[in-house]
């Protein structure tokens, strides 16, 4: 049973660290689900004060990755549909590939801005270069998320 748990739980973990970076895997989930598995299954290994912090990270990857697409449109001069645009393009990338995720938050910026709200090219770029930009360092803040939950899992982990 320990080296099952051990098995799923390293699974889990290098699957969910893959996943801040591809589309369609939920990274840092399958990383908060990790944890909790293991803790269900080995209640000795780490506290629930542990599986607490690090479900506080992962609220805080969602936050820090919705936000960054969102402050980056705003900050390229992007109106709230810009930002629901790259919202929405990235959705649509999503279902393709990492450059489609990226490019989709980038032309759907740009699409909401002109066909809503009839903005100049020039505008239109800005936006959607910012929600690139907020993107990228979305992921960003993602990767540094997963990286401190799974350090965190491992140091309690391996502590005892």
């Amino acid at each position: 049973m320990t080296i099952l748990a051990w098995c799923l739980t390293a699974g889990l973990l290098l699957v969910g660290l893959v996943g801040t970076l591809l589309p369609l895997l939920p990274g840092t989930t399958l990383i908060l689900a990790a944890a909790v598995l293991h803790k269900l299954m080995l209640p000795a290994t780490i506290s629930w004060g542990v599986v607490g912090w690090i479900a506080g990270l992962w609220v805080l990857s969602l936050l820090v990755d919705f936000a960054c697409v969102l402050l980056g449109t705003r900050l390229g001069g992007g109106s709230k549909w810009g930002m629901a645009g790259a919202g929405g393009g990235a959705v649509v990338g999503a279902f393709v590939s990492v450059p489609a995720l990226l490019l989709g938050s980038v032309v759907g910026a740009m699409l909401a801005e002109k066909l809503i709200h009839g903005r100049t090219l020039r505008d239109t770029l800005k936006a959607g270069l910012g929600a690139g930009l907020g993107f990228l360092l979305g992921t960003l803040g993602r990767l540094t998320c997963a990286m401190a939950m799974i350090s965190l899992f491992l140091l309690a982990a391996l502590r005892r």
